[in-house]
């Protein structure tokens, strides 16, 4: 039985998948504030939903009372995770990583509160430390402790084998890197934890045994299982891409859809991991049966959509779908493109134009849309693929496009 509240509240919440050492790591989070990191390669300039769950656990982290540091693989970004893929991940310059640094962290100041009080949030670099070090001494101070048969058997290097894919030496030096980063965080921070999905159980443990083999310390670890939804595909991505965090990447509405959409399978799982709700209102909404569930799913939207576009902008959203869905209306929250005007005085033909609303990938996609019913204008359904769109149509200043029930996009003239 868990006597800390954190590790309470991550077992209630379903977060917990493994830890090292139950017991010990339960008895040092109740001793007092507890220092542990989760680590982010700069591979983008956001984060998408699949990164949620662990952005959760440091939240959670720091709201019962411990100090979460925010690694940023600025370092092992410039070797690359080769865990979970097939293929070597392209190699970015300096410049590029640094870019994808700064939009990254933008997301950590939703969740978490940094500063320098006692369990205030810490943002830290791997290159601080890895782009100093000399090769043969860290070969002789560091990789003598790996076991080459060992790291052969981890699921990270023997998925790609296994595949006979090619596996770089640059990528399989990425594990002792993550190790290493573990001990030297341990030095400069007292961090005793480490926390990250599943799929990094390997690397974190190896981790623990190189700290307690180079300076004795304990250290621990806690992962967070794979999100899958119920349909058995990989959480955080659509038909239409990656669902990103940073509020310039997707928009409050489409956040606020991707959530509105869940099915009714994964409503209480997510309200869980998602939002910070209390467990009672989660069994409530959980509870729900029939058509009620969209109530549930509305709530998870719109907690889910506050942490990253605040609450003002995800009731807006909300509001916006009660708009477009329930009462059919053109509502100004919808994303919107701008256009020439000039476009509509020659008549911009419809598959151009959800092509240009991002509503479908090309012109042969756009067409089968609208051979299939799918596509509506101003809400009248399309039935001619060589269909104008001129100035008659715009509405209030603007047109709408639609495709299906759940894809609407406004064209503003300019």
């Amino acid at each position: 039985m868990a006597i800390s509240d954190f590790i309470k509240t991550l077992t209630a919440r379903g977060f917990i998948h493994q830890m090292s050492d139950p017991e010990g790591l339960d008895a040092a989070c109740a001793q007092g504030p507890l220092t542990a990191y989760i680590g982010f390669d700069c591979t983008a300039n956001s984060l998408h939903v699949g990164s949620l769950v662990q952005i959760m656990m440091l939240h959670w982290f720091q709201k019962t009372g411990h100090r979460p540091l925010v690694l940023m693989g600025g370092g092992t970004t410039r070797i690359g995770d080769p865990s979970g893929r097939d293929t070597s991940r392209q190699l970015l310059d300096a410049a590029a990583i640094e870019e994808n640094k700064a939009g990254i962290f933008k997301v950590f100041e939703n969740f978490l509160t940094f500063g320098d009080r006692p369990t205030d949030a810490v943002q830290i670099d791997n290159a601080d430390w890895l782009d100093t070090l000399e090769y043969v001494p860290f070969l002789r101070d560091v990789g003598r402790h790996f076991s080459v048969n060992r790291m052969l058997s981890m699921d990270s290097v023997k998925m790609r084998l296994d595949r006979e894919q090619p596996l770089s030496f640059l990528e399989f030096n990425y594990m002792v890197l993550q190790a290493y980063d573990y001990v030297e965080i341990n030095k400069r921070y007292g961090c005793r934890l480490q926390m990250g999905g599943s799929d990094q159980w390997g690397n974190i443990v190896s981790g623990i045994d190189l700290g307690r083999r180079m300076t004795g310390a304990e250290l621990f670890a806690l992962t967070s299982p794979l999100i899958t939804l119920a349909s058995g595909a990989k959480m955080g991505k659509t038909a239409d891409g990656a669902v990103w965090l940073n509020a310039d990447r997707t928009s409050a509405y489409d956040y606020w859809q991707f959530w509105r959409n869940t099915a009714d399978a994964d409503v209480s799982r997510f309200l869980k991991l998602f939002t910070t709700l209390p467990m009672d209102e989660i069994e409530r909404l959980g509870a729900l049966e029939g058509a009620k569930i969209n109530d549930a799913k509305k709530t998870l939207a719109t907690e889910a959509t506050t942490f990253i576009h605040g609450r003002a902008a995800a009731e807006a959203a909300a509001a916006t779908s009660e708009a477009t869905f329930v009462s059919g209306t053109t509502d100004a929250g919808l994303p919107t493109v701008e256009i020439p005007r000039d476009a509509l005085v020659e008549g911009l033909g419809v598959l151009n134009a959800l092509v240009t609303a991002g509503l479908a990938a090309s012109n042969s996609e756009a067409r089968r849309s609208v051979q299939g019913g799918a596509v509506r204008l101003n809400d009248d359904k399309v039935d001619d693929p060589a269909r104008a769109i001129g100035q008659d149509d715009v509405r209030d200043g603007v047109v709408k496009l639609s495709v299906g029930r759940k894809k609407h996009t406004l064209l503003r003239p300019v």
